[in-house]
């Protein structure tokens, strides 16, 4: 059977964004900026970019940033003009039209916390089509989209995809590490699963899960068995990689390597990284920040 087309897109952005506080207290995690965007915006054009034309973001309460930061405004738009702002009203309008072109709704989160349940409440919506999930504290920067790599990756496969980027074997304790059945060339991997956060000498393999997914039908109602078992018995999350890991032993799931850079902005290392490396790449900006970054430097 042929590969349906993948259309639809799930950002799961309920999370706390705890790592990042107090900096993440009032103002959501997903919209921190990196250059000249808030993070969760590189995310949205990532997909539209790659052919998305439904995007769902699952919110907490607490989100109503991201939802106006994404509605048009065509009042600003006219009073930038009328003052001779061409420029920023150009770049004002340009993000409404992302919400347009990406069809993009908003969705509240509703059940056991656990990043599996922004997936399952927005998988409601989509029948038996796969979709895309990718968090929106990840910025990658390709010159083909991770998102298309995934989506091209599925239709050679017909089956689940994750993203993946190999890791420093001391690195394994901070990701999923997949166990590896069969590398059948060009970055694409058959795995049997997934192992979260291993000690170097337990990882399975030399690469990392790094939170790019294409997710079919058979995924979710994973997810929804592992929901069902929740509400019997409430205790831990409702975790994606269960899904993946119960789905994979029984049926075909395969890894791709990305080509590509990846900067997650999760923590506060990470996030001041992307924000440098965004800065430093902006033709603009980039040369005075070289200058100050020598001048700064401490003396040898």
């Amino acid at each position: 059977m042929a590969p349906k087309t993948i259309r639809r897109a799930v950002i799961p952005a309920a999370g706390l964004g705890s790592r990042l506080l107090p900096l993440t207290k009032a103002t959501p995690k997903e919209m921190l900026p990196v250059g000249d965007k808030p993070v969760i915006e590189h995310t949205v054009r990532e997909l539209v970019d790659s052919g998305i034309t439904d995007i769902t973001i699952v919110v907490n309460g607490d989100k109503g940033l991201i939802q106006e930061h994404f509605r048009p405004n065509s009042v600003l738009v006219e009073q930038l003009r009328r003052d001779g702002k061409a420029a920023f009203a150009d770049a004002v309008e340009e993000v409404g039209e992302l919400s347009r072109k990406g069809h993009i709704s908003f969705l509240y989160q509703h059940g056991p916390y656990g990043n599996g349940t922004p997936v399952l409440n927005a998988a409601r919506h989509f029948g038996d089509e796969p979709c895309l999930v990718l968090w929106p504290d990840d910025v990658f920067v390709a010159d083909v989209p991770r998102a298309q790599q995934l989506i091209q990756a599925y239709e050679q496969t017909n089956a689940p995809v994750l993203a993946l980027m190999p890791m420093a074997p001391e690195d394994s304790y901070r990701y999923g590490v997949p166990v590896v059945k069969e590398d059948l060339g060009v970055g694409s991997l058959r795995i049997t699963g997934l192992v979260e956060k291993p000690k170097p000498a337990d990882a399975p393999s030399s690469y990392a899960a790094i939170g790019g997914y294409v997710i079919t039908p058979g995924i979710v109602d994973e997810i929804r068995e592992l929901t069902r078992r929740w509400h019997e018995k409430p205790e831990d999350e409702v975790y994606l990689t269960d899904a993946i890991n119960a789905y994979a032993a029984r049926r075909a799931v395969y890894g791709q390597v990305i080509d590509g850079t990846w900067y997650d902005t999760g923590n506060p290392a990470a996030y001041l990284r992307a924000q440098f490396a965004a800065a430093l790449a902006n033709p603009e900006y980039g040369p005075d920040l070289r200058r100050l970054a020598v001048e700064l430097a401490p003396a040898e």
